[in-house]
């Protein structure tokens, strides 16, 4: 929330989704609150993060969508550089930067976007810029993809209608993996 907090772009909503956590979510997205006015919080039963996603968005005033998971941070000029690329073509329908995962894994994931490798390798990371209209056009995020792959469908279905996903050169977006996530236990299962 501090990296969203410190963006260059200043027009923005953060809109908080409580998807039924255990924990103490909502006492601490409430300081928040009281912060900035441009952060607003849901609080709902668990449905899993395509729900989630699909309640905040439903519910966001904005023109443009960057979905931003809990344990990952992105740089503070990424609004700024990701709306500049997404307004150069309305060919451009997602627009995503340079990885750098950090945690349990420490690299960096760069690829090039390409439509017909994205139907066997997702090459899109979760938190990329997209339009909302795209995202109703799309119907949201499928709710029954609960285990994970959400947001490659969601890329799939979004880019077979045409267009194209623009790519920042730069590392803009800081992504976690820990050692037990949803993340690597998708990649356990998917490589066993």
């Amino acid at each position: 929330l501090q990296s969203v907090l410190d963006q260059t772009y200043q027009d923005w909503e953060c809109i908080i989704v409580n998807d039924g956590s255990p924990d103490n979510t909502e006492e601490v997205a409430k300081k928040w609150l009281e912060k900035d006015t441009r952060f607003k919080y849901i609080s709902k039963a668990n449905g899993g993060l395509p729900s989630a996603r699909n309640t905040g968005i439903d519910s966001a005033d904005g023109f443009y969508i960057l979905p931003l998971d809990s344990d990952d941070y992105i740089s503070n000029n990424f609004l700024e550089k990701a709306v500049g690329k997404i307004k150069e073509s309305k060919e451009i329908k997602v627009v995503n930067s340079i990885v750098k995962r950090f945690g349990h894994i420490n690299d960096t994931w760069r690829v090039k976007f390409e439509l017909k490798t994205l139907r066997f390798r997702n090459q899109i990371s979760c938190t990329a810029l997209y339009r909302k209209s795209d995202w109703a056009l799309n119907g949201g995020y499928d709710i029954n993809m609960k285990g994970g792959y959400e947001d490659w469908e969601f890329w799939l279905n979004m880019l077979k209608r045409g267009g194209r996903a623009g790519l920042l050169e730069d590392i803009y977006l800081y992504y976690r993996i820990k050692e037990q996530s949803m993340y690597t236990d998708m990649m356990t299962n998917h490589t066993n």
